[in-house]
Parts: C-alpha cells; structure tokens; sequence
C-alpha cells in the first residue's frame, strides 16, 4: 500500500445572490502535489437554485462550473490558465472572490488515492 500523500481542496461553491451569502455546494477541486493529481467533480442542482433564485442562469453556471473542471485538467480549450502548472492552477482556482461561483477556504488531509477522496468528498460535501 503506497504511504499516504498530503492533499489540500476546496468546497466549490454557487452564490447565486451574493449581497445574501446563501449558498449551494456543488463541487470539490483536489490538489494533490505528490502525485501530481488536480482534479475537480462538479454538478449543479437545479431545484435549490431555483429555491434560492429563480432568476438565477442555470446554463450559464453550469458552463463556468464545467470551466473550472477543464482548467484543473490543463485542457487547452479552457483558456490561459489551463497552460499554468497545477499548483498555480489550485491556488488560483481556489482564490477568494465575490461572485456567483466561490471557493471555500482551503483544507488539508492524507490520502493514498486522490481520486477516490475526492470521490468521496464529493459524496460527502455535494451529492
């Protein structure tokens, strides 16, 4: 069994009113240095947004929060950001902002797998 690695994620968060600061979690971004794994797991859930704003653009969030997947994937159509190494990648993923996609503060565990934890982050904060 491979020996725990140090990993840091971020909540990924919908605002859809930001002067209210209510919320919906829809995705975690995991940076994992030592096996060199960035990735994020992102969905939008259409009826809460609608219960907290039904003049909220669910196409349009859904697309930024697609972007934010492509950019942890480096992948070329995800703009300038994308061609950055993936710790410059998380760290500006995960930079505070007032707008309607945020991220939580950053946290920090062991794993041995990043992409089972998160998984099940993902289960755990979003599904």
């Amino acid at each position: 069994m491979p020996a725990p690695s140090t990993f840091d994620y971020g909540v990924v968060r919908v605002v859809p009113r930001v002067e209210r600061g209510e919320f919906i979690n829809a995705g975690v971004i995991l940076y994992c240095r030592v096996r060199d794994f960035l990735a994020a797991r992102v969905t939008l859930d259409r009826p809460r947004l609608q219960a907290l704003s039904p003049a909220a653009e669910a196409d349009e969030i859904e697309r930024h929060l697609q972007a934010l997947v492509a950019v942890c994937a480096g992948h070329p159509d995800a703009g300038p950001i994308a061609t950055l190494p993936p710790a410059e990648r998380f760290h500006w993923l995960v930079a505070p902002r007032s707008t309607v996609i945020q991220v939580s503060p950053v946290h920090s565990g062991l794993c041995t797998d990043p992409q089972t934890t998160l998984d099940r982050l993902f289960a755990q904060m979003v599904a």
